[in-house]
């Protein structure tokens, strides 16, 4: 079995934390440096789609300015 898990880009582990710490300040939970282990799935589903809606929002941001 492959590991699906693998970064494409190890590289910019410490960005996509920085941006996980970010998404969960603004969805207001509280995310510390190491095991969040302790998190309910609702509040790790909230830092997921925030994520998601930014990464969106920057896309479609992008486009917009590239016409």
């Amino acid at each position: 079995m492959s590991n699906t898990n693998k970064k494409l880009v190890p590289e910019a582990k410490e960005a996509l934390n920085k941006f996980k710490m970010e998404a969960a300040g603004e969805v207001g939970v509280n995310l510390k440096q190491g095991y969040n282990g302790d998190l309910t799935s609702k509040q790790a589903g909230s830092i997921g789609g925030q994520m998601v809606k930014k990464m969106v929002e920057k896309y479609e941001n992008e486009i917009k300015n590239s016409k």
